[in-house]
């Protein structure tokens, strides 16, 4: 060989050695620039995020562009595996499918199980379709059995694809075999793990968890619309009730109650001068006297308003309970006698049954229509005393407090009842709105918190107002049942967050006893509440940014 020709020859192969160096490191730093982290503190792995950008793109239906960002990163949405199960899945190679679902190592058994279980449902009715029968029933007698997903779940399979009449079978044509194809690749998306599949709308679901934690840290956050991610969230005391905007003063005494509608539109209130009055919320978050209610002989120490707003019942102290209707303001029913001391009653959901309880042991707790038929009865001499009791909003459970210290959840599907014990006496009880949690008022200056499933050990308690010899009644309100409000006996309101065990606002304005306080669960910028000063306050947000939600 010619030794200008060899030279030529060793320099064609340096070249070649330098060209693949060269491709080399360009990929290498390539994948580093991939695994390498991003974000302000570099905790994000790039090629996850750009994978999760990608997806986003192709959700909201930007196809081009997350083609586009596949091609210039050099990342594919979707990952190697799932594009061959794919492949194979759309070919309908359904062994190809099965050898990729069995080799996928973050699968565990039972979706492993599931995902094949949808494969082989997929197989067994192209089978019939194509009239091979020997190889769906074998599919069917072995295949699925093995899979060992119950002999239910084979037979209901079984029955769904036999069941189909021969019009059905074999008249399936390529263009719906397709399109079932595609619905099993959705259906495997959903069960196979990360990496395989990017779970579905990732993104959205990283930035709203981002946003929910931001709201539950957000000590004054109350208002259900959407927030902007161009910025951290966090709410001013503006979003919440903290001065007040109307003195209620028709009641001549006492007022001891006062209580919100279901809608928001009207407000129910009891004093120790023997009345009631319903007031009615305008639309400018004002309130006017509806109806004065005059029944009864002694003074009115709760009401309960019925889950549709159309009636409302008022218990009389050491008297008996009454049954209103809220359009006309005149007495429908009078229940038990003057013998029968109602100390709280309560509403189911279909506001056709109501319950009340009695401070007397022989009477116990009565469940009643709207006609004063008797439904049932919980009474007798062991019975403790009632203090207080709550339905709770979806009808599952009856929750009482008793004079004993203790509080009692009775499920009234399955009478089992579930009791929690307190160290110090309870004055009164309320339930959120998810009917999830209750709260209780004890003569201990404490409120606690708990859940009605009764998965919680200890309460989660909240101080800071003063409670020791008068019935204080604390409620939930704002957006999620987020706070929670009581009176106090330094004549003060107290609100606290619900995640907070200090009150995060004390609201002065009252010159007595605050006996109770009610938030609007529509206007989630109101709050109500009771005094001994015979005056009701109505407390709204600040005047510079006042608004209702």
């Amino acid at each position: 060989m010619p030794e200008s020709f060899r030279a030529y020859w060793v320099r064609i192969q340096i070249s070649g050695l330098e060209s693949a160096a060269c491709f080399f490191c360009e990929n290498t730093a390539s994948m580093e620039n991939q695994q390498s982290g991003t974000g302000p503190k570099g905790l994000i792995k790039r090629h996850e995020f750009v994978r999760v950008i990608i997806q986003c793109l192709y959700s909201l239906g930007y196809g081009k562009s997350a083609s586009c960002l596949e091609s210039e990163s050099g990342i594919s949405y979707k990952s190697v595996e799932f594009e061959l199960l794919e492949s194979h899945a759309l070919d309908g190679n359904w062994d190809g499918c099965i050898d990729t679902l069995t080799a996928i190592m973050d699968l565990t058994g039972e979706t492993r199980t599931s995902a094949l279980y949808l494969v082989f449902k997929q197989c067994l009715l192209e089978y019939l379709n194509r009239g091979d029968d020997s190889l769906a029933l074998s599919v069917l007698r072995k295949t699925i059995p093995a899979l060992h997903v119950g002999r239910e779940k084979a037979h209901n399979l079984a029955y769904s694809i036999l069941s189909m009449n021969d019009k059905e079978l074999g008249k399936i044509d390529e263009c719906v075999i397709h399109e079932l194809r595609k619905t099993l690749l959705l259906d495997l998306e959903k069960l196979l793990p990360p990496p395989t599949v990017v779970p579905q709308r990732r993104l959205e679901h990283l930035v709203e968890t981002a946003i929910l934690a931001q709201m539950d840290s957000c000590l004054y956050h109350n208002t259900g619309d959407t927030v902007s991610i161009y910025e951290d969230h966090c709410c001013s005391r503006d979003q919440i009730p903290t001065e007040t905007v109307q003195i209620l003063t028709e009641h001549k005494n006492e007022v001891w109650f006062v209580q919100f509608s279901n809608n928001g539109e009207y407000l129910a209130s009891s004093s120790s001068d023997c009345t009631a009055i319903i007031w009615k919320v305008l639309e400018d978050g004002k309130l006017t006297m509806k109806h004065a209610l005059r029944s009864h002989q002694n003074p009115v120490s709760f009401v309960a308003w019925s889950p549709d707003d159309t009636k409302l019942l008022t218990c009389g102290n050491v008297e008996v309970l009454k049954l209103w209707d809220v359009e006309t303001g005149t007495c429908k029913h009078t229940f038990g006698d003057h013998g029968f001391i109602v100390t709280s009653c309560a509403w189911f959901p279909d506001s056709k049954r109501l319950v009340c309880g009695s401070s007397e042991p022989e009477k116990g707790i009565y469940m009643w229509d709207c006609d004063g038929s008797e439904i049932k009865a919980w009474k007798g001499m062991r019975m403790p005393k009632v203090v207080d009791l709550a339905v709770t909003p979806d009808g599952e459970n009856l929750v009482t407090v008793s004079s004993d210290k203790e509080i009692r959840i009775l499920n009234l599907g399955t009478n089992a009842e579930n009791v929690i014990s307190e160290e110090h006496p309870i004055t009164s009880l309320s339930i959120s709105a998810d009917s999830k949690y209750f709260i209780v008022n004890l003569n201990s200056q404490e409120i606690h918190l708990w859940d009605v499933a009764g998965k919680c050990e200890k309460p989660l308690k909240y101080t800071g107002h003063k409670q020791h010899k008068y019935v204080i009644r604390s409620c939930f309100g704002g957006v999620n049942s987020s706070f929670i409000a009581s009176g106090s006996e330094n004549s003060q309101v107290y609100i606290w967050n619900q995640q907070v065990s200090r009150p995060i606002e004390v609201l002065f304005g009252h010159s007595m006893t605050v006996n109770c306080v009610s938030w609007n669960p529509r206007r989630h910028q109101m709050l109500a509440s009771a005094s001994d000063d015979h005056t009701i306050r109505i407390w709204g947000p600040s005047q510079s940014k006042r608004k209702t939600a």
